[in-house]
Parts: structure tokens; C-alpha cells; sequence
């Protein structure tokens, strides 16, 4: 996988897919993670950056570096501003499972002005179709639809980067989040990625994104093949 120094110091986008891989689960628990070599031939980068991307992980509280014996995970969750609980996401690793996301396709979508999506983002915006696998089997498929005014020409994202995190960098602060759920007939486009019946009644979920001036940044529109598993919310008292 390669890195681009136009996203930044490498040592940190290395930092943050690495602790992706530790939330969802492809680096488990009590696991060690590849080795420093192993991790310099995959992101082509020196001994010294990838050291700099573990040393934060380790001072974050995700990673245990010995001497002789490898770095390894010793916590799988965190706490995000979405809310005061675990993300969905790390309540399933924390169970066992194992989560995959794929990127199918990123495009600029122009939008006809009889529709929802140019009534929240006018005549253009940019498209995100991501599919999350659950132990293998396809579980959610998610469009992501983003204010393409406050996005830079060269926004990419890796299969194992945060969305969110990636906003961050292109300096978009999220404060505040709105998910409504529906039980919806899945539409074909969303079946036949999660591999299922178009008659299958489906858990259907709409994410309204904000920045701290209250616009909106993203709308996401997820479908939840909750035959595979149910969806969940964990709260900390």
C-alpha cells in the first residue's frame, strides 16, 4: 500500500491505518501486529518512519512493544465524538468478529434538481459506495454523499482508512451527527452487493453529518443485512 506525503507526515497516515486495522479487527487482540520490515515493504517507507507510527500507537494506549517479542494489541476500542459509547463497529471485534471494508467506487455525481441530494448539496457532489464484510460475508452497504464544494480534487481513501479521520485531515471538523432507521424493502442496487433477496425487508440507516457552523458535510445511506447480525449499540454508564 503506498502513503502520499501530500496527505501529510507518512508516519502518521501510517499511525491511523494501523489503528483501523486494530478497531475492525485484522489485527486482533493479544496479537501481534506485522513486523517493523514486514511493514516497511508494504507501505515503502523507512525503519524510522514506521517506528514513529508505532511509538504513537504504543503512547495511545493500543500497542505493547517488548524487546525480542514483537508489538502487540492490547486494546481494540476507543472513544469517538459520535457518541459517549462504542462504535458499532468495535462492539463486533470486541466479540470476536472481524470487519472488511472494500471501496467499490468514488465518482462526482451531478444532481437533477427534483432530488433529495440536490436539495442538500445542489448540483454536484461526491459519491462514496463502500461495502463492509462480517467475517467474510458482506454485511453493510454503505453510499456516502459529500459536499463536494469543501473537498480537495485529490480526496482518496484506502481500504483501510477512517472516512471520518480523512475529513480531519482535509481540516473538516464533524461535531455533530443525526442517524434515523427505517426497516426498508433493500433496494436492487444494495442486494445484489450484500448478496441477497430484493424482497428481503432490510434495517435501512441515514447518517446526517455537521461541522461546527452546523452544514452539512456528509449524508450516508447504510443497509444492514441483520440476518448476518443484529445491530448493535453498547452505552458506558
Amino acid at each position: 500500500m503506498q502513503v502520499s506525503r501530500k496527505k501529510g507526515p507518512l508516519y502518521s497516515q501510517i499511525r491511523d491505518i494501523i489503528r483501523d486495522r486494530i478497531l475492525h479487527g485484522k489485527y486482533a487482540i493479544d496479537e501481534n501486529i506485522p513486523s517493523e520490515n514486514e511493514l516497511e515493504r508494504e507501505f515503502h517507507v523507512s525503519k524510522i518512519t514506521v517506528r514513529s507510527a508505532i511509538k504513537e500507537l504504543v503512547q495511545e494506549g493500543y500497542l505493547e512493544a517488548k524487546s525480542g517479542k514483537g508489538t502487540k494489541v492490547i486494546r481494540n476500542t476507543t472513544t469517538t465524538t459520535l457518541s459517549r459509547g462504542k462504535r458499532f463497529t468495535e462492539t463486533l471485534v470486541e466479540q470476536g468478529h472481524k470487519i472488511h471494508k472494500h471501496i467499490l467506487e468514488v465518482k462526482v455525481v451531478k444532481n437533477q434538481e427534483e432530488t433529495y441530494l440536490y436539495q442538500l448539496f445542489g448540483d454536484q457532489c461526491l459519491q462514496m459506495e463502500r461495502l463492509y464484510y462480517l467475517d467474510g460475508d458482506p454485511y453493510i452497504h454503505y453510499m456516502h454523499y459529500l459536499d463536494k464544494k469543501r473537498i480537495d480534487g485529490d480526496f482518496t481513501l484506502s481500504q483501510d482508512q477512517s472516512l471520518y479521520k480523512l475529513l480531519e485531515d482535509e481540516e473538516i471538523m464533524l461535531k455533530t451527527f443525526r442517524d434515523q432507521f427505517d426497516v426498508f424493502h433493500v433496494p436492487a442496487y444494495a442486494a445484489k452487493k450484500l448478496e441477497i433477496d430484493t424482497n428481503s425487508m432490510i434495517l435501512k440507516r441515514e447518517r446526517y453529518s455537521y461541522d461546527e457552523r452546523e452544514q452539512l458535510v456528509e449524508y450516508s445511506v447504510g443497509h444492514y443485512n441483520t440476518a448476518l447480525q443484529k445491530y448493535l449499540i453498547h452505552y458506558d454508564a
